[in-house]
């Protein structure tokens, strides 16, 4: 059996002399065998529903048991069958969330807290550990930008499928004579590296400024200059150009620990980068497959009608207040199934 095999490396009395390399073979073993615990449960609940369909002929359960039994098998194949989309070496990973808001004032930088607190609300659904790296109030209300990191199995591999632009239609409470507007915000995903992913950054291509930092909603201002603004230039191999990436973290009162944490977004966008570089490649040899871009206008949320729909899969739904308490896997596993196995 496979996993007795990975099991046995990891008896190796010099198995933690290389520590990257002893954790990558833990991570391995982990995943096997959820793969197999998975699979156990769903032939488990495939058994209960036969007995349940049986019990049911012989007027010992009712057939509102039998239907419970049954969903309960679907909901478990539908996981594994989300969970078969998810193959990617950086599906695996943690997440670096980035929300900006567009142009549009105080309506745009409402809609974009509005995106920030239905992550944070589906970050917590899953067990999800969130922390914000950056925030920057807007004007009036609402954030010009945020990001944040959601650290947890699979965290990147479900939100992937957020990346892009989100459109918001409502009657603005900001707006005097009640008109219908429309905002956009958009949601930038990376995976977020760990000490296993080898990142070469050039030192000679980064630079520093600190500034005084405030918490999100202008709380705990610091007194001294602990929030740190990175600057890395590089020659960008998708666009064949040179280019500059600005990192700003304000996570904790320590400078050190902010650059530290600030390093770790770097090397989080620069690994995402070389992963569009290898899906770009893949894509010309599989070119009929469709291809999600940056920056394309993902989904809808029409507050009025009381829709939102997303327009690379047409899953919709008119709970929009579950919608932005965080209630996303309904889009996520639509997106996932349609395009996760060539993502």
């Amino acid at each position: 059996m496979q996993i007795e095999e990975e099991e046995m490396r990891t008896h190796d009395p010099n198995f933690w002399e290389d520590q990257k390399a002893a954790e990558a073979q833990m991570k391995k073993v982990k995943d096997l065998k959820r793969w197999v615990e998975k699979y156990e449960a769903v032939h488990n609940a495939a058994q209960e529903v036969q007995l349940s369909f049986d019990f049911y002929k012989e007027e010992l359960v009712t057939e509102a048991d039998v239907d419970q039994a049954y969903e309960k098998a679907i909901a478990l194949v539908e996981d594994l069958e989300m969970q078969n989309m998810l193959r990617a070496e950086e599906d695996k990973m943690s997440a670096v969330l980035k929300i900006v808001a567009g142009a549009g004032g105080t309506e745009a930088q409402d809609w974009a807290e509005m995106l920030f607190r239905m992550y944070q609300r589906w970050a917590d659904r899953q067990g999800y550990k969130c922390e914000i790296s950056n925030y920057q109030d807007g004007d009036e209300a609402g954030l010009k930008t945020a990001t944040m990191k959601i650290e947890g199995d699979m965290a990147y591999g479900y939100l992937k499928s957020e990346n892009g632009v989100h459109r918001l239609v409502r009657v603005s409470p900001y707006n005097a004579q009640g008109k219908r507007m429309t905002s956009f915000t958009s949601v930038f995903v990376v995976p977020l590296v760990d000490d296993s992913i080898e990142i070469e950054i050039n030192p000679a291509g980064l630079s520093w400024d600190t500034f005084r930092s405030s918490g999100a909603g202008g709380q705990n201002v610091n007194k001294v200059e602990s929030g740190v603004r990175l600057h890395y230039k590089f020659h960008n191999v998708l666009t064949d150009q040179d280019d500059e990436i600005v990192i700003e973290n304000t996570e904790t009162r320590d400078q050190p620990k902010n650059k530290e944490n600030a390093l770790r977004l770097l090397k989080s966008q620069l690994y995402d980068i070389e992963l569009e570089k290898r899906r770009q490649e893949t894509a010309k040899i599989e070119a009929g497959k469709k291809k999600i871009e940056w920056g394309s206008q993902i989904r809808s949320y029409v507050f009025d009608d009381r829709r939102v729909k997303d327009h690379r899969t047409d899953y919709q739904t008119s709970n929009v207040n579950a919608v932005m308490d965080g209630d996303i896997d309904g889009f996520i596993k639509a997106y996932l199934m349609q395009f996760g196995g060539g993502q």
